[in-house]
């Protein structure tokens, strides 16, 4: 038999059940060919798994700066997070690079936003409310109403068709690319830059905007609400492990899983340890969470799902491996 499927969120309905499970979460990417967004004028706003941990309304950069600071925050307050960005030019479009590719420094980051600080807190009038290395964040003001993508979403792809669009408020979207076409212009002869170029590093080109939000638009699902702790690199761990109360640890902890919930860069990684936890009952069973076509999937293992089933009873199978295990409908 194969794993349980849930199509909706399980319903932990007791200590015990939740103390003796551990739930991964799997990245998503975008169903750009699903029946929602053919013939739309956008791609979906967020990626799945970003719907999942945060609701419909997906308000990343109040996530984010709940994460990063210890200053007190606004739930009502809505906030945009900023991001330095290198555009990779192509024969016809524009690229946008991942942060991680990018490798920009605390010194640099910081050098950049003094060059840029007055035109974005003249535009969004409003002080920034926190620098960081990668992030930016400032009240959105007139820029509320932008619908935007995360980085996440957005690099590696043409820029064109991810670029900040108008909702409600038209002429806004017009107005936060000439603020960004002037940063652009200041940051192209900036010092930070031509050290950068004499390094053979991407130039630091542009500035990004996402995750237009508040807090109390945030909707997390019960196995976040109810984690002892959460696992993982990704910064919005680390806000939503604040606001739920929760433990938050980069790397996870193999002898204190129980109960916890993890979103790992390479999940493969972790599998084995976990199929041992489960044939030796340190764990009763794994909640997996994928989004497969964009949509969520939810299935249970148990120690008896861990094997390939055969008909030749009297052999003794062999372990799933992890790419049988995602691949499993």
């Amino acid at each position: 038999m194969p794993p349980k499927i849930r199509e909706m969120t399980v319903n932990v309905d007791s200590s015990k059940k939740l103390s003796k499970r551990f739930t991964l979460m799997v990245s998503g990417e975008d169903a750009l060919d699903s029946e929602k967004t053919q013939g739309a004028d956008g791609p979906p706003q967020s990626l799945p798994h970003e719907r999942f941990l945060l609701g419909d309304l997906v308000p990343i950069a109040p996530v984010l700066l709940l994460g990063q600071s210890s200053q007190p925050l606004n739930p009502q307050e809505t906030i945009a997070c900023l991001q330095p960005v290198h555009l990779h030019a192509t024969r016809d479009h524009l690229i946008l690079m991942g942060q991680n590719q990018v490798d920009l420094t605390p010194t640099e980051s910081a050098s950049l936003l003094k060059t840029a600080l007055p035109f974005i807190e003249e535009d969004f009038q409003s002080a920034v409310l926190y620098q960081g290395q990668h992030y930016w964040f400032i009240p959105a003001g007139p820029f509320a109403s932008l619908v935007t993508h995360s980085i996440d979403q957005a690099y590696g792809r043409n820029i064109d068709w991810w670029m900040p669009r108008d909702s409600d408020a038209a002429g806004m979207a017009k107005r936060w690319r000439k603020l960004q076409n002037e940063i652009q212009m200041l940051w192209h002869i900036d010092p930070v830059n031509e050290t950068r170029a004499l390094s053979g590093l991407p130039s630091i080109n542009s500035l990004w905007i996402s995750g237009i939000g508040k807090l109390t638009d945030l909707h997390a699902p019960e196995v976040i609400q109810n984690a002892q702790c959460l696992y993982g690199a990704h910064p919005l761990l680390a806000g939503l492990a604040k606001h739920y109360k929760a433990s938050y640890k980069e790397k996870i902890d193999l002898q204190n899983i129980s109960g916890s919930f993890a979103w790992l860069e390479n999940p493969a990684d972790i599998w084995p340890a976990l199929s041992d936890a489960l044939q030796a009952k340190h764990l009763e069973e794994i909640l997996m969470i994928d989004f497969p076509s964009g949509k969520k999937r939810e299935r249970i293992f148990t120690s008896k799902d861990l094997y390939q089933k055969s008909w030749m009873f009297w052999k003794k199978t062999k372990a799933l491996t992890w790419k049988q295990i995602t691949q499993q409908s």
